[in-house]
């Protein structure tokens, strides 16, 4: 396995937002369902009319199928936004649109929680099933994204 990201020496992060740098490996339990939720409480982006920042805590759920995204190369395309101008709604779904077809999920969601500026919180959240997801498997996803939510609620 070789990666481009992980491991490297060199100093600095990327200044746009590009699906050329996120990066794949294989998931070694194609047959297993299961769920791999990743947080990013640090997200940062620009407006693009005032220039302001906006920070928003941002989770990733998603069940493999063949690939799975290096967090290396997520943490560095997430940080590449930080200076970005795109609103809330479009930073969301081309996050999820990247990472869709980056691993070719069986299921997905992105919710975006940004914090509240001029007294209004956007939230926007972006989900999807393969169309291929078996109705057993679709109810059984289901049942794991509700007990993460469940969890994470608890753990507040």
């Amino acid at each position: 396995m070789k990666f481009r990201q992980l491991g490297k020496k060199k100093k600095g992060f990327p200044s746009k937002p590009s699906i050329k740098i996120l990066e794949s490996f294989n998931n070694q339990h194609p047959d297993s369902l299961y769920l791999v939720p990743l947080v990013c409480n640090e997200f940062t982006s620009i407006c693009p009319i005032t220039g302001q920042p906006d920070f928003a805590s941002l989770e990733i759920v998603y069940v493999p199928r063949i690939k799975m995204v290096e967090s290396k190369s997520l943490k560095l395309y997430l940080f590449s936004f930080r200076n970005h101008g795109e609103f809330h709604e479009d930073v969301t779904n081309r996050i999820f649109k990247d990472l869709w077809k980056l691993t070719d999920p069986k299921f997905m969601r992105v919710i975006a929680n940004f914090s509240v500026r001029g007294g209004i919180a956007i939230k926007p959240v972006v989900q999807k099933f393969a169309d291929d997801v078996e109705t057993g498997d679709h109810q059984q996803i289901l049942e794991m994204v509700t007990g993460w939510d469940n969890a994470k609620n608890h753990m507040k």
